[in-house]
């Protein structure tokens, strides 16, 4: 394996696999989306970590999964945090979201279970042809990691072990992930696993953030023959749009679009994912009404 880039490229998933080892691996780094995503928010910092954890998690649970279609991971328990998700999908467009119970507070040292409280994890996977999945996990494990680990067995009967890092680089907000898993109906050794897992649990999060995908691959695995395919980009994409917005309008009552124009003059749809405002008017919802057209676009 050679020592190919100069420069760190971020948002890309990288593919690989052990020659001499019945274990694949896949690395991500994608800190311009996790900063997009962060972008018109104000979570307290352990809701920021948690959302950059759930966002490596999402890309590399989609990559594992070999899906065409979308997924979503989502969070939920009692505690002050009420809720945190990740959408996806095999493109590898990702877009999150947490909501803080109002009022609550989250100290600044909380951790998963601090956060959530009772809880579980719900992962929904979608695919463009077939059968809906939903399936559900117990927070049993103190990070998110581990919880997805616990799935993994418990889904995939497959070994699986995550490394997830959220930090800073120049300033910013920054994370990055890998994963190792036991290839389906091979004979990797526990030996051979714990191996490969003890020399990628080394990888530092200044590293993931800040060298190229190849420059990481070779510090932590030069004594190994590794095959690295060609990596997949990785970007913020929210799905809001004006026509999914009138769609919305359309399905509510008449009487209670007229209320809300006479009481606001308007209505003003805001997606909390990417911070877009859809505004409609007394005269667009009229057009929504008579002809099912929507007029041009009021977005903000």
């Amino acid at each position: 394996m050679a020592n190919q880039d100069s420069k760190a490229t971020h948002d890309q998933l990288h593919r690989y696999l052990f020659q001499n080892y019945a274990v694949r691996g896949e690395l991500v780094t994608l800190s311009e989306t996790y900063r997009q995503v962060l972008e018109n928010h104000d979570y307290p910092a352990p809701v920021n970590t948690l959302l950059g954890e759930l966002l490596v998690a999402t890309s590399l649970l989609t990559a594992t999964l070999k899906f065409d279609g979308d997924i979503t991971v989502q969070i939920q328990g009692d505690g002050p945090l009420k809720m945190a998700v990740v959408n996806g999908n095999n493109r590898q467009e990702l877009r999150g979201v947490a909501r803080v119970q109002e009022g609550a507070e989250i100290a600044p040292e909380s951790g998963l279970k601090q956060m959530i409280g009772n809880g579980v994890m719900v992962i929904t996977i979608t695919p463009a042809e077939g059968e809906r999945y939903q399936g559900v996990v117990g927070l049993e494990g103190d990070t998110l990691a581990e919880c997805l680990e616990g799935y993994f067995m418990q889904s995939e009967q497959l070994p699986t072990r995550l490394f997830i890092r959220t930090g800073e680089s120049d300033g910013l907000p920054a994370a990055g992930g890998m994963l190792l898993q036991v290839l389906p109906a091979q004979n990797a050794t526990n030996d051979d696993f714990d191996h490969l897992t003890q020399l990628t649990a080394t990888i530092k999060g200044e590293e993931l953030f800040e060298l190229p995908a190849h420059d990481v691959l070779y510090r932590l695995y030069h004594q190994e023959e590794v095959t690295v395919y060609e990596p997949q980009d990785i970007m913020f994409r929210c799905t809001c749009s004006r026509a999914r917005c009138a769609d919305a309008l359309r399905s509510l009552p008449d009487e209670e679009l007229t209320q809300i124009l006479e009481e606001e003059g308007q209505i003003d749809m805001h997606c909390d994912y990417c911070g877009n405002h859809y505004v409609f008017d007394k005269v667009d919802v009229a057009g929504l009404r008579t002809s099912g057209s929507e007029p041009g676009p009021h977005v903000h």
